[in-house]
């Protein structure tokens, strides 16, 4: 990431510095991540793209290449401005990553290859010089990778160097010098540093224990602490026994002792009581440690002028991830600390405030919209419990009108009946009367059966629909006695229970007291 002032200010220590950049990429340029080639040896790879990602400290400076697709493997490599080879000189490689996913299992690590790659067959198995950077499996495989190749073969540094983990920029630099001693760096910050040879354990130790040398007779291993001989046991030491009879206590007057057998006092703590002496630890006098052979010079050592020189010709991606989102950023490769230093100042160092105050905004952003979805569901899911309970209440109301009115149309009927039964009897008479009369010749106007037809067929759809409306009520009617019934019958049942229960302890009782009187 790269701003128009990074770069005047980048170009101005280039020209200054005097060391060299191998180097140099912080895609600035819209065309610059086609120097970043796929390779042909797989068909699955994510794809990469330029981004400055949700949030970013400014919109120029913060873009870099992103992986762009979740759960791939990503192999694509860029050629240096010029081969590299560090023999005799400060060979630097820093970088900026942002794991803005939040990360949970995914490299960000550059591997440094010779000039010898083909990068149409560039895979994981490719030989390479240094492989550098944060890697993240998890909460507890975490660690910053800083793996050398020596004679054919990469060894990772034996220190872990645990990487940053969060959603923000940081800066990773690894740094050897001619002298073979290094620095690893993050975010400007010595996170470990020493000799190579003190760190990756590729060649035979300088010193060996003599292997002819014997512990001396007379050498005194152990124990560390003896008994002090001089220490006595104090005359008044009480070392048992550690309870007694309570002196305080009394037999009880009422105690048999046929009946309760003899009578003891119980014990309580003996107060004198000190626990078991012994003699206090003092060192040994005569102890020298754990014996060691001496250290005599490694015949099979010798140094190695070649240790941690490395030829580069390629910078590569050759890594996994779960989650898309990476952002790699500012790759230098140079032989010169204070231009790497200066270049990372002008180009992450500076813009570290602005990131977090743009992250900060997006996080009360996404805080906001989350709470707002959160109130949204809790006030729909209100609104829907208490239509529900409107509605509930509603048909409990509906049912306990319907019963009363079928209830009082019972009562109703009830006193009718002497009544009902004599308009029954008078509407027989009628009818018989009615049929006789439709023995006679009748003759009727057409326009008269005409309404007549009309006026039976409005009939029988209002006494259909007054049928249907009465069957739905004698269903409720139904359903709410029944229910009643049930109640009743289980209300009886449980009566009948506590009867039978209570009969049953009377019987007992009885049982009980006929046992007394017989005994």
């Amino acid at each position: 990431m790269r701003c128009s002032f990074a770069l005047t200010a980048v170009a101005a220590l280039a020209g200054a510095a005097l060391g060299r950049v191998y180097y140099e990429e912080t895609f600035s340029d819209s065309d610059s991540i086609d120097g970043f080639k796929a390779t042909e040896a797989r068909s699955d790879l994510g794809s990469i793209k330029l981004s400055a990602g949700k949030w970013y400290s400014d919109a120029e400076n913060s873009v870099g290449l992103q992986l762009a697709e979740d759960a791939r493997f990503y192999a694509y490599t860029a050629k240096l401005q010029r081969p590299f080879n560090t023999k005799g000189k400060d060979f630097v490689v820093q970088f900026t990553v942002k794991y803005e996913q939040d990360i949970d299992c995914g490299g960000a690590y550059l591997k440094l290859l010779p000039p010898t790659l083909d990068p149409a067959k560039f895979d994981g198995e490719s030989p390479y010089e240094v492989m550098f950077g944060p890697d993240i499996c998890g909460s507890t495989n975490r660690r910053v990778h800083a793996i050398i190749n020596y004679n054919g073969t990469g060894s990772q540094i034996d220190k872990v160097v645990p990487p940053r983990g969060d959603q923000l920029t940081h800066q990773y630099t690894f740094w050897v010098r001619p002298d073979k001693t290094f620095e690893i760096r993050i975010d400007n910050k010595v996170q470990e540093e020493g000799k190579v040879e003190d760190f990756w354990k590729v060649l035979p130790d300088k010193q060996i224990p003599d292997p002819d040398a014997k512990k001396p007779d007379d050498w005194v291993d152990g124990p560390a602490m003896i008994e002090d001989p001089e220490d006595k046991k104090p005359d008044d030491w009480v070392d048992g026994p550690e309870t007694i009879p309570d002196p305080d206590a009394k037999q009880p007057e009422d105690w048999d002792d046929d009946m309760d057998g003899d009578w003891e006092a119980p014990a309580i703590a003996n107060p004198d009581f000190k626990g078991e002496w012994k003699p206090r630890m003092i060192k040994n006098p005569e102890y020298q440690g754990e014996w060691t052979a001496p250290l005599v010079d490694n015949p099979d050592y010798e140094e190695d002028e070649d240790l941690a020189v490395f030829n580069i010709g390629y910078v590569g991606l050759d890594i996994w991830t779960v989650k898309s989102g990476t952002i790699f950023d500012n790759i230098l490769i140079t032989d010169d600390i204070d231009y790497a230093s200066q270049f990372g100042n002008s180009t992450w160092a500076d813009y570290v405030e602005k990131e977090v105050e743009a992250k900060k905004l997006v996080d009360e952003e996404e805080a906001k919209k989350l709470e707002e979805e959160r109130s949204a569901r809790e006030a729909e899911r209100k609104a829907r419990e208490e239509k529900e309970k409107a509605e509930e209440k509603d048909e409990a109301d509906e049912d306990a009108d319907e019963l009363d009115e079928d209830e009082d149309a019972e009562s109703k009927a009830e006193k009718a009946q002497p009544a009902q039964d004599a308009d029954e009897a008078q509407e027989a008479e009628e009818k018989d009367e009615e049929e006789e009369e439709e023995e006679k010749p009748i003759v009727e106007k057409d326009e008269v059966v005409e309404d007549e037809e009309k006026s039976v067929v409005e009939e029988d759809a209002e006494a259909a629909e007054k049928q249907a409306k009465a069957d739905k009520k004698a269903a409720k009617r139904a359903a709410a006695k029944k229910a009643a019934e049930k109640a009743r019958l289980a209300a009886e049942a449980a009566q009948k229970a506590a009867e039978e229960a209570e009969l049953d302890e009377l019987d007992d009782e009885d049982d009980e007291k006929v046992v007394h009187d017989e005994l």
